[in-house]
């Protein structure tokens, strides 16, 4: 298990903030262990480092409180969504209090017209498109897990969708958020534009509770398309599929998603999810527009494929069909635990140009086979981002330091290749030690800015930055 750094504690100032809290917030202070440990895990191998209460505020001027109390005696705070960071983003280093914002979860606002909607951040991202969904409007960031709005905000997210719709950045047009004082603001207008000032709201955005806490949310909302269509084709080499990629994409094709499987992918999604797919590396595609334009952009797509060895093309339009591959590809974590049981997965991610990405996936395949490593690959291909999930005994010392030794070859590798360490997982506590090395004197200023909005460091404590 990956060691965290831990943080001198304020023992006093803990004790007396837990008991301020506990006078105005009641039964929405908890201190239990259990619940304590469940807030400070994440789905990673760092180990868990609780905090010392949890509280569940239901509004901005609650969050502000809370931070007020924190502030007043020096106590770190770290918010929590629904705990699917990967990179020990929620916990407690110097211990503190959790902000669980799972009860802010109204949708407050939808502007159809606009094509905005606001929300608060515990509103899922299967929340709002259900919510959405009779309005013929959908929001398209799709990480995978029902992550909660403000944790995607938050950790910069992206997902399947990122080649046509982007990322969050490209997504929130303005924010609302608890400053280090407890201070309220909010970051901007709902103006599609601005060039008023500094953009504060990309600063949140991606900060992970490092410089506020995110109490209100305004995104970027898309139609329904007309029609949906979906593709998938094998082929016999990664490199192969990494090529159909870069041509498809050069191309101008507009498509919405497009991700690689690798032939242990396949084979785990096979077994998971009861499908029959040559056991050899696929693509999977959808493409959003017109009933003609979706039949026209898979078969310019198929005969791309079929210049780079692609076989075995299909494509549908049938919701049934669409939703059993798309399920079977976010089912991959579950999936690939089947390869080895009893294995642990540690989820990693890189990304780099996309002229790049083939030799990187093949690098990486290559070095995880020398290491003697099962690492199946999965990538959002269409913008360079992929993942290796790592299969580990984690009783075994030695499978344990290979798998560290390999996550920081490959975040080494993608930054030689003009690339970075995390295309969506973020930094937390995790990637720390790389952020230096692929940005350089600019974390020196990321430091500054960090001093200057919270000055007694007490956001989210021990992430991002080095000490």
């Amino acid at each position: 298990m990956v060691q965290a750094t831990t943080l001198p504690r304020n023992e006093g100032g803990i004790t007396a903030a837990v008991e301020a809290l506990s006078a105005q917030f009641g039964d929405r202070l908890q201190t239990g262990q259990a619940l304590r440990e469940q807030h400070g895990h994440t789905t990673t191998w760092i180990e868990n480092q609780a905090p010392d209460a949890v509280v569940f505020p239901t509004s901005r001027e609650e969050v502000s409180d809370i931070v007020k109390v924190c502030a007043e005696f020096g106590v770190p705070v770290i918010p929590f969504g629904t705990g699917t960071s990967l990179e020990g983003h929620v916990n407690a280093p110097a211990g503190g209090i959790c902000v669980d914002m799972m009860r802010m979860d109204k949708i407050l606002a939808v502007h159809p017209e606009d094509l905005d909607v606001v929300v608060q951040p515990g509103v899922t991202r299967e929340q709002l498109n259900t919510y959405l969904r009779d309005q013929g409007l959908f929001f398209p960031i799709d990480p995978g897990a029902n992550a909660s709005l403000g944790g995607m905000v938050a950790t910069r997210a992206s997902g399947t969708n990122a080649v046509r719709y982007g990322t969050m950045k490209d997504n929130v047009l303005s924010l609302e958020a608890v400053m280090a004082d407890g201070t309220i603001i909010r970051t901007a207008s709902r103006a599609k534009k601005s060039s008023a000032g500094y953009d504060m709201t990309r600063l949140l955005v991606g900060s992970e509770g490092t410089l506020g806490l995110i109490t209100e949310i305004t995104l970027r909302l898309q139609g329904i398309p007309e029609a949906i269509r979906s593709a998938r084709c094998s082929f016999r080499s990664v490199d192969e599929a990494c090529r159909a990629v870069m041509m498809t994409i050069q191309y101008g094709i507009p498509v919405a998603r497009i991700e690689l499987l690798d032939e242990m992918s396949v084979r785990a999604a096979n077994q998971h999810s009861g499908l029959s797919l040559p056991e050899v590396p696929l693509l999977l595609l959808e493409f959003h527009g017109s009933d003609t334009g979706v039949v026209e952009q898979a078969d310019t797509f198929a005969q791309i494929a079929e210049e780079f060895g692609g076989f075995d093309i299909a494509a549908t339009s049938t919701a049934e069909e669409r939703n059993k591959l798309w399920q079977a590809r976010h089912d991959m974590y579950w999936a690939c635990l089947g390869l080895r049981p009893g294995a642990k997965g540690i989820s990693t991610d890189v990304c780099v140009p996309i002229s790049r990405l083939a030799e990187c996936v093949s690098t990486a395949r290559a070095k995880a086979e020398e290491m003697g490593l099962m690492a199946p690959m999965v990538g959002h291909v269409g913008d360079g981002n992929f993942h290796a999930l790592l299969l580990i005994d984690m009783e075994s010392a030695e499978e344990r330091a290979k798998a560290d030794d390999y996550v920081g070859w490959l975040n080494d590798l993608a930054i030689s290749m003009e690339g970075t360490c995390t295309g969506e997982h973020g930094i937390g506590q995790g990637k720390r030690p790389y952020l230096r090395r692929e940005l350089g004197e600019t974390t020196r200023f990321m430091a500054a800015v960090k001093a200057a909005l919270d000055p007694d460091n007490i956001l989210n404590p021990g992430k991002i930055l080095s000490d």
